[in-house]
């Protein structure tokens, strides 16, 4: 298993729609509109949510939203050995989806005046942000939920376990909030504070330690009184240290990079404690609909914050048409088409959830695998909904890799 599983955001969907744009597999041409006949039934993301299984996903579950009501598809299978399917309320990991999650409460804090994006991690988090070059007095709030920040990124450290096979004997290891951050400190930042752009899974972290120091309680109590049960999110939940994925559920799947022999390993129990609030989460595609619906609808957000998470930055290494937000990514797809989210990664488990900026339009999907990247199965998945994009064959969909 290769780190890119937890750190491609939006990468890996943008690049896979523009190299489809330019192989002519069917995308509008930029700035182009949908196709004037509509897309009555979902047919083409219908299509992809197949496309993707035929090149090896073994199950998708999907959820689109528009103006003629809410769609549910899903494709393969939920499990490899009971072949039975993926189910509209069934549980994933959706990994640094959580990370949007994060950003919400701490923009409510903001809004409170508990807090300001404007102080520095060292005020909340004295001596913490420390060693080899990194200083948390540098740093302000904001630059780590927008990833300018230049922390080193903790799941790079070979400590953490998380290359190759190795991990199946670290899979149900424990780990503290403190000790991820202390594993980052060990290695010089990436650059200085706000002369440049990295994805960097700890900023998350000690977002969530932020949350914790303003408030008193857990970042998982905060999610859950903030979140969660004013939402109705009943299927979403946030494990700290259980390994076991609540019913109903399926299996996730994964291969490692140091295996000739590409078997394939049934991942779906360990401890995400090494992910912790910026990849934990566990929920359903109806629950983040809700949550992309209230927080894109001011629901969550008062208007001065929303515009806060929605002032974006340029994120250089994700390539051109793509900017980050406060715990949200914007993306202009070829079509022309805006939308905004995130997607996650982990071990076994490929999630996006997109919008647009209105709320009125939206997808949320889980591929069962960390492999779906391979194929560009999320990125043609994303460009049938939102361009109307007829999905190429299998045979040429499992053809482009992203680099």
């Amino acid at each position: 298993m290769a780190m890119r599983t937890v750190r491609i955001s939006l990468a890996a969907v943008v690049a896979a729609a523009s190299m489809v744009a330019a192989s002519g597999l069917g995308a509008p041409s930029a700035g182009a509109a949908a196709p004037e006949v509509p897309d009555r039934g979902h047919v083409r993301t219908r299509a992809a949510v197949d496309a993707a299984v035929a090149g090896g996903v073994p199950g998708v579950l999907a959820q689109a939203h528009d103006a003629r009501g809410t769609w549910h598809g899903n494709g393969g299978v939920a499990d490899l050995t009971t072949r039975r399917p993926p189910l509209p309320g069934d549980r994933f990991r959706a990994g640094s989806i959580s990370k949007t999650f994060i950003a919400t409460v701490l923009l409510q804090l903001e809004a409170e005046g508990r807090l300001s994006l404007s102080d520095t991690v060292e005020k909340w988090l004295p001596g913490v942000v420390r060693g080899h070059g990194h200083d948390g007095r540098r740093i302000a709030l904001r630059q780590l939920l927008n990833h300018t920040s230049g922390v080193y990124d903790y799941t790079e450290d070979p400590g953490l376990h998380l290359q190759g096979k190795q991990y199946l004997a670290h899979r149900y290891d424990t780990w503290r909030p403190e000790q991820l951050v202390a594993l980052a400190m060990r290695h010089a930042p990436n650059f200085a504070p706000g002369t440049s752009w990295g994805y960097t899974t700890t900023e998350y972290v000690l977002a969530a330690m932020v949350v914790e120091r303003a408030t008193g309680r857990g970042y998982a109590a905060e999610a859950e009184r903030r979140i969660f049960r004013p939402l109705g999110l009943h299927a979403t939940t946030l494990p700290g240290t259980r390994s076991r994925l609540p019913a109903p559920s399926g299996r996730m799947y994964t291969k490692f990079a140091d295996d000739p022999g590409h078997e394939v390993h049934d991942i779906t129990e360990f401890n995400p404690s090494w992910g912790w609030s910026a990849g934990e989460i566990i929920t359903s595609t109806g629950d983040l609909d809700r949550f992309l619906t209230a927080l894109m609808r001011g629901k969550l957000l008062p208007q001065a914050q929303l515009d806060e998470m929605t002032t974006t930055v340029p994120s250089p290494d994700f390539g051109d048409g793509q900017d980050d937000g406060l715990g949200i990514f914007r993306a202009e797809l070829p079509c022309g088409e805006v939308v905004w989210g995130h997607t996650g990664f982990l071990p076994g488990s490929q999630s996006m959830a997109y919008t647009t900026r209105d709320g009125r339009h939206r997808l949320v999907a889980n591929f069962n695998t960390d492999w779906a990247g391979d194929g560009d199965a999320a990125g043609y998945l994303l460009l049938a909904e939102f361009c109307g994009t007829v999905p190429p064959s299998p045979t040429a969909a499992a053809s482009v890799v992203v680099p």
